[in-house]
C-alpha cells in the first residue's frame, strides 16, 4: 500500500481532546535517519562507538601529532575498525586533503601527518534509515497529540522537518503551517526545533549555539528563543536537549547539564525583565526534577513550574516520560512561567508511541508496533492546554 494511503487508513480515533491552545514536547529520535551507532536496541553497545569517535576527533584536533598522541590516535583508529580502511560498519574516515594516515600491505598502518595543519579531514558517523513502520507511528503520535505548537528534539534538519511535514503529516490532516529548525552543535543530527499550525505564527527566533563557557559551547545542540504569536497575544518558546548521561564520565556531564540549566535560567529572568511573561522551556533535559543539574531551573528560588505538578495533569500513573515511564525515567518537560501555569487547563503524557518493557507490554502501544524497534520512540510526548 503507498504511504499516503496507508497514513490516511491509519488515522487514529485516539486523538486527545483540546481544552485550549496546546503545546507539547517530543523526542522523535530522527524522522527518516539516524546514527547507526544510536540505532542500535541496546543503547549500551552503541555507547562505546559514540564515546571513541567523539575521543578521535578531539584527538586529530591536537595542533601536533607527539609520538604519544599518534599511537592514541592509532589505538582509537583500531578500536572503530579503521585501521584497513576508510569505511567500517558504523563510522568513516574522511581524508579531504593532504595525507594522514599511511596504510601498507607489509607493515602497520602510520600516521604520516604531524599536526592538525597537515591535513583536513575527520571521522564522521555513519546513518541508516529509520525504520518504517517506526516513522510511520512518529507521525501518529503527533496527529494524535494534536498540539498546535510542537518543539521537536532529535530532527535531522530542517529539510528532513518539512519532508516529514508534507510527506506523513498532511496525508493524515496533521500538517502544519510553520516549521523552524537550524543546525545546532551536535554532529550526529539530533537538533532541536518546532512546527506551529496556523493561527500560531512564529514572528522571530534567537539562537544560542555560540553561548561559550570558556572555550567551550554550552549547549549540546541549541536552546532556540522562538517568539510566537497566538491571536493578540505572544508567547516566548525555548527548546531544548540538555547533554545526555549516555557517555562520558557522570561528573563531566553533570557539570554540562547544570551549566546548560543555570544559562537557560539566566535566559529566562532576562526575557523576565524584559515584561516577558508567557514563556514556556520545553525540551528533553536528561535528567530528573530533583537532580543537582537541574537545580537551576527547579529549585533555586526558580519560579518555573512542572506541568505534572497542574492540578489538571491526568497522570497514567508512570510519573517518567522515557522508556518504562519510572520516576528515574522522568526526563522530558514543559516548564511553564507563573503566568503561564495560572492558564493552564489541563495536560498530560502520550505514551502510545513506546514500547514498554522487553515485551511491549507494560502499556498501551498501537497495534502496527509488534517489535521494539517499530517505536516511534523511546519517548512520550508531554502535552498542556492553555487557556489563551
Amino acid at each position: 500500500m503507498p504511504l499516503c494511503l496507508f497514513l490516511t487508513a491509519a488515522v487514529s480515533n485516539l486523538k486527545l481532546e483540546r481544552q485550549g491552545m496546546r503545546i507539547a514536547a517530543f523526542n522523535v529520535e530522527n524522522l527518516f535517519s539516524r546514527v547507526r551507532a544510536m540505532n542500535l536496541e541496546d543503547w549500551e553497545a552503541g555507547k562505546p562507538i559514540l564515546t571513541e569517535y567523539s575521543r578521535l576527533n578531539s584527538l586529530l584536533l591536537e595542533p601536533v601529532y607527539t609520538t604519544a598522541i599518534k599511537s592514541e590516535i592509532l589505538a582509537s583508529l583500531d578500536r572503530l575498525d579503521l585501521l584497513k580502511s576508510d569505511n567500517s560498519p558504523y563510522v568513516i574516515l574522511r581524508q579531504n586533503r593532504g595525507e594522514f594516515l599511511k596504510r601498507s600491505r607489509s607493515g602497520s598502518p602510520e600516521i604520516v601527518a604531524e599536526g592538525r595543519g597537515d591535513w583536513v579531514g575527520w571521522v564522521d558517523l555513519k546513518t541508516e534509515p529509520v525504520n518504517a513502520i517506526a516513522m510511520k507511528m512518529t507521525a501518529r503520535v503527533i496527529q494524535d497529540v494534536n498540539a498546535d505548537i510542537l518543539t521537536v528534539v532529535e530532527a535531522e534538519n530542517r529539510i528532513a522537518l518539512n519532508h516529514f511535514n508534507q510527506q506523513l503529516l498532511k496525508p493524515i490532516a496533521a500538517d502544519y503551517r510553520e516549521t523552524m529548525l537550524i543546525d545546532g552543535n551536535d554532529e550526529r543530527g539530533i537538533d532541536v526545533g518546532i512546527l506551529t499550525k496556523p493561527g500560531c505564527q512564529i514572528e522571530s527566533m534567537v539562537s544560542h549555539i555560540n553561548d561559550r563557557q570558556g572555550e567551550f559551547p554550552i549547549f549540546s545542540r541549541d536552546c532556540p528563543e522562538f517568539t510566537i504569536r497566538v491571536g493578540q497575544t505572544t508567547l516566548l518558546v525555548l527548546v531544548n536537549h540538555f547533554k545526555s548521561k549516555g557517555f562520558g564520565s557522570q561528573t563531566a556531564s553533570n557539570a554540562k547539564r547544570r551549566s546548560q540549566a543555570q544559562r537557560v535560567r539566566e535566559i529566562y529572568e532576562q526575557r523576565k525583565r524584559e515584561g516577558i511573561e508567557l514563556i514556556v522551556i520545553a525540551g528533553d533535559l536528561n535528567d530528573t526534577p530533583t537532580s543537582k543539574p537541574l537545580e537551576p531551573l527547579l529549585a533555586d528560588r526558580s519560579d518555573l513550574r512542572d506541568i505534572s505538578l497542574h492540578p489538571s495533569f491526568v497522570s497514567d500513573g508512570r510519573p517518567g516520560t522515557y522508556g518504562n515511564g519510572t520516576a528515574s525515567q522522568k526526563i522530558d518537560y514543559l516548564l511553564l512561567s507563573p503566568a503561564l501555569f495560572d492558564r493552564v487547563s489541563s495536560g498530560g503524557v502520550f505514551r502510545q508511541g513506546v514500547w514498554g518493557g522487553k515485551n511491549g507490554t507494560l502499556f498501551p502501544h498501537y497495534a502496527e508496533m509488534t517489535q521494539a524497534i517499530h517505536a516511534a520512540s523511546d519517548h512520550a510526548a508531554i502535552w498542556a492546554d492553555i487557556d489563551l
